[in-house]
Order: C-alpha cells, then sequence, then structure tokens
C-alpha cells in the first residue's frame, strides 16, 4: 500500500475534557512541542503537525481526565458530504449539521454514534468571532446517552439514513 501525505488525508480530532485549562495547555504544549492554534475562555485547541492529530481541550472540571468526543478533522465541506453518504450507504444513522458555530467555528458536520461512542467528520469553514462564544462546558460536550450538552451541537440536525441527500440545514 503506497503511503499518503498527511496533507491529503484528514486528522484524527481527540478532545478532552480537563480541570485546568491553562495547567492542559502547559502540558500539552510540552507533549507536542506546540502552542495552542486557538485560545477562547474555556477552550483551546492544537493542530499537531506529527502526529497529524487536532487536540481540543474543553475546561470542565465535573467531567476532567474523559473523553469529550472523537472525529476526523476533513478540509472541505465536499469530503464532509462525501462522508455522510458512506457512512449512510453503510447502514448507520447519520445528524448532519451544516453552517453550525461550534468550538468558536463555523463548521460543516456530521455525526455517527456507534460502537459505545460518538465521532464527528468536519471541517472547519470559517473562525468564529469571541463574541459568538458559547458554553464553556464544551461547545461539543456530550454525555453518557451521546446527547449534546453545548448549546452549539443541539440535538435539531436531520437525521438521514441511507439517502443521497446529504445537505441538510439546521437552525442553531
Amino acid at each position: 500500500m503506497a503511503a499518503v501525505a498527511a496533507a491529503d488525508m484528514g486528522r484524527v480530532q481527540l478532545a478532552l475534557n480537563v480541570s485546568d485549562l491553562d495547567e492542559a495547555v502547559g502540558f500539552y504544549s510540552k507533549l507536542f512541542g506546540t502552542d495552542p492554534a486557538k485560545r477562547r475562555p474555556g477552550y483551546a485547541n492544537f493542530a499537531v503537525a506529527d502526529p497529524p492529530l487536532k487536540l481540543v481541550l474543553f475546561e470542565n472540571p465535573a467531567e476532567a481526565g474523559t473523553l469529550n468526543h472523537l472525529g476526523v478533522e476533513v478540509g472541505t465541506a465536499d469530503e464532509v458530504v462525501t462522508a455522510t453518504r458512506r457512512l449512510a450507504a453503510e447502514g448507520l444513522q447519520t445528524e448532519v449539521e451544516d453552517g453550525v458555530t461550534c468550538c468558536h467555528a463555523l463548521q460543516d458536520k456530521v455525526w455517527v454514534t456507534g460502537a459505545d461512542t460518538r465521532w464527528e467528520v468536519y471541517t472547519v469553514l470559517a473562525d468564529a468571532p469571541a463574541s459568538e462564544a458559547t458554553s464553556t462546558g464544551g461547545c461539543c460536550a456530550t454525555t453518557a446517552s451521546a446527547e449534546p450538552t453545548g448549546v452549539c451541537c443541539a440535538p435539531s440536525a436531520t437525521i438521514a439514513e441511507g439517502n443521497d441527500d446529504a445537505t441538510h440545514t439546521i437552525s442553531v
């Protein structure tokens, strides 16, 4: 199998709940040898080059040390649509969110739940102004029931099961 350059594929996103954002930023900056790509109250993310990783930190003391959610960051909205179609063709239930402000960014995304976890495939369309900040508990924070707890990822997305129309709009 031929090797694929990191720029030609998405990168895995790991979102963690932390008790102290400043401490966590300090630790992960040293661990990965890079500063955060974005920092807002209660939130930070790192675009780690090696290994290709999007590390997202939510200051959420009540859930500190736990996984918030997993994802795959892709380069374009077309890649989100392609992922949505592929997942639906596999018989997986998808939740599509187009043009949603989440994690301090305007995003198109699709959620899929299974194997005791929830994943998102998403692309960042634009940075959201700091004035559009949302819940500091984590924009895409999830509970054990896999229901989003943050205001920007409210469960109002259209559910698509095996349909070819992968473009849906929700209001947030």
